[in-house]
C-alpha cells in the first residue's frame, strides 16, 4: 500500500479523484484554512482543526495558507506505518504507469549520469536540454555537460518521477521558454551521486527518509528544493524516472513565483557548497522559525 500525501485549497480535482480511485493507494489530503469544501470518497481528509489538535506546536510554526501544510499529510501517513509515501500536486494527472515500476527499496539496474557542475540538474540531461529544474542556481545553467557511465545496481530511497506538459522549472525559465514538454522515456531511469534537486509534486519516499525530509516553511518556493539538497547531501539515493503524470498547471503569477524563488537565486549555490562540507550547515540558511520547525519535525519522526 502506497500512501499519497498532498494539500489543496481546491475542490477535488481530476488528479485527486484518479489517485483516490486506485485500490493500491491511500490518499491523504491536509486541508488549509482557505480550502474549499472538500468531499472525496476513498480518501483521508485532515481538517485544520484535526491538524492543530494533533500537532499543535508544528502547526503553529508552519503556519496557514501555505503549501507546506502537506507536511501534515506526510506525518499522518508516517504515523499510520507507511513504508512508501508519495507526494503529489492536485494538478498532476496520473498516467496509468504511475502505479507501476515503483523502485523504492528495490535493487534496480540504473545508469549513473555525471556532470561538470557541483549540482546535478536532471532536466538538462533530457531531450529538453535548454531547460533546467526549479532550484538549480542560475550561475550553473550555462555549459552544463553530462557523461553517462555504466549501469549499476542501486537501491533507491527516493524516486523522483518526471512530468509531461508544464514541467517543474523556475519562473525565469518559464518566462523565457514557456515550454510544453514530452520527455523521452528511453532516457530513464538514471541517477547521480551529486547533490541534486527534486520536487514534492510527483515523488516517492521510503519511510527512513522522512526524519530528514521536511518541506521547509517560510522560504517560499525553495521548500522542497532545499529539502532535496539536504537529503541528497546526506547520501540518500535518488532515482529519476520517466514521466508518470501530465501537469495541467494551476494558474500562477510568474512574478510572484519569481519573488518566492528569490531566496534560492541568491543562496542556493552557497548552501550546496556548504552542504558538501557538513549537512547541518542547512541551519545557517534557514530563518529561526523554520529551524525550530525542523527540530520539531525531527522529534515527531524519530
Amino acid at each position: 500500500m502506497i500512501y499519497i500525501a498532498t494539500t489543496t485549497i481546491n475542490k477535488p480535482t481530476k488528479a485527486l479523484k484518479l489517485f483516490a480511485k486506485n485500490k493500491n493507494c491511500r490518499l491523504i489530503v491536509a486541508l488549509d484554512k482557505k480550502s474549499k469544501k472538500f468531499d472525496l470518497k476513498n480518501s483521508i481528509v485532515l481538517s485544520p482543526k484535526y491538524q492543530e489538535k494533533k500537532w499543535p506546536k508544528l502547526s503553529k510554526l508552519v503556519g496557514w495558507n501555505c503549501i507546506q501544510r502537506r507536511n501534515f499529510a506526510i506525518l499522518e501517513a508516517f504515523e499510520r506505518g507507511a513504508e512508501t509515501i508519495a507526494l503529489i500536486d492536485d494538478d498532476n494527472i496520473p498516467y496509468k504507469n504511475w502505479f507501476k515500476n515503483i523502485f523504492i527499496d528495490k535493487k534496480i539496474l540504473c545508469k549513473e549520469v555525471k556532470t561538470n557542475k557541483i549540482i546535478f540538474d536532471p532536466v538538462g540531461y533530457t531531450n529538453h536540454k535548454n531547460l533546467w529544474h526549479r532550484g538549480l542556481p542560475l550561475e550553473l545553467v550555462h555549459n552544463r555537460k553530462y557523461k553517462t557511465g555504466k549501469k549499476s545496481l542501486i537501491k533507491p530511497d527516493i524516486q523522483a518521477n518526471f512530468w509531461n506538459g508544464d514541467p517543474d522549472i523556475d519562473a525565469v525559465c518559464r518566462m523565457i521558454f514557456k515550454p510544453e514538454c514530452s520527455f523521452k522515456k528511453r532516457l530513464f531511469p538514471f541517477f547521480s551521486k551529486k547533490i541534486s534537486p527534486f520536487n514534492s509534486q510527483n515523488t516517492l519516499l521510503h519511510r527512513k527518509v522522512i526524519k530528514d525530509y521536511f518541506l521547509f516553511p517560510h522560504i517560499g518556493r525553495m521548500d522542497d528544493i532545499w529539502a532535496a539538497f539536504y537529503v541528497t547531501a546526506k547520501k540518500y539515493k535518488v532515482v529519476y524516472n520517466e514521466p508518470t503524470v501530465y501537469q495541467q498547471r494551476n494558474v500562477h503569477n510568474l512574478i510572484k513565483d519569481f519573488k518566492d524563488e528569490y531566496i534560492g537565486y541568491i543562496n542556493s549555490l552557497k548552501l550546496v557548497e556548504d552542504l558538501y562540507k557538513n549537512t547541518e550547515n542547512i541551519y545557517n540558511f534557514l530563518p529561526k522559525k523554520t529551524s525550530v520547525a525542523f527540530d520539531e519535525w525531527k522529534k515527531l519522526t524519530d
